[in-house]
């Protein structure tokens, strides 16, 4: 076979004696733990969401490095689509004003609020972020989250506020009108 291969036969024995790199062994070690979160997502998990996890638990390795171990291990995730679901802003109904009118300047403290939705991206998922804003001094007020997007997030962000500005007369409370509020709730 030495002869075959055009390599001396001590060069052979000196390989075949010869300890893994320590490339080959970080590769093993990361390999491991790449079969662990792919069998615990149920074979769902790529290479890019596997780099990913492994990146949040500290882990350095590249995705096309975690891609090519995924692939020589025959480890696959399953695609799946995205759905995003827009939603409709509507034509606003009758009874709604907007009291603010473009006018984005406060005199005084908790006169004039603003609610906005944004979402974030986090290692369980998607969350919704809801922050009612004072106007004047410009800090949030009041905050809530969830991992979906209803009345309830805003109500509970806005009940935060009330709770932490109980000096508070009359505030106008402005949002979009993407905000899925109940419209039987009369501010």
């Amino acid at each position: 076979m030495c002869r075959c291969l055009k390599v001396s036969s001590s060069g052979f024995h000196d390989w075949s004696l010869r300890r893994p790199s320590t490339r080959a062994q970080e590769n093993t070690r990361l390999l491991e733990k790449i079969r662990e979160h792919h069998a615990a997502s149920d074979g769902v998990m790529g290479a890019p969401r596997m780099h990913e996890a492994l990146s949040y638990e500290g882990e350095t390795a590249s995705l096309n490095r975690i891609a090519r171990l995924m692939a020589t291990d025959r480890l696959a995730g399953i695609p799946q689509r995205r759905h995003w679901r827009h939603k409709r802003s509507g034509v606003r109904p009758a009874f709604v004003r907007n009291h603010l009118a473009r006018d984005i300047t406060a005199n005084e403290p908790n006169t004039k609020w603003v609610v906005d939705i944004s979402y974030l991206r986090t290692g369980g998922g998607w969350l919704y972020l809801c922050a009612v804003l004072d106007l004047y001094s410009g800090k949030v007020v009041g905050w809530s989250m969830a991992p979906v997007q209803d009345r309830h997030l805003v109500l509970k962000a806005v009940m935060m506020a009330c709770w932490q500005r109980p000096d508070r007369s009359e505030v106008i409370l402005h949002s979009d009108r993407g905000t899925p509020c109940d419209p039987r709730f009369e501010w």
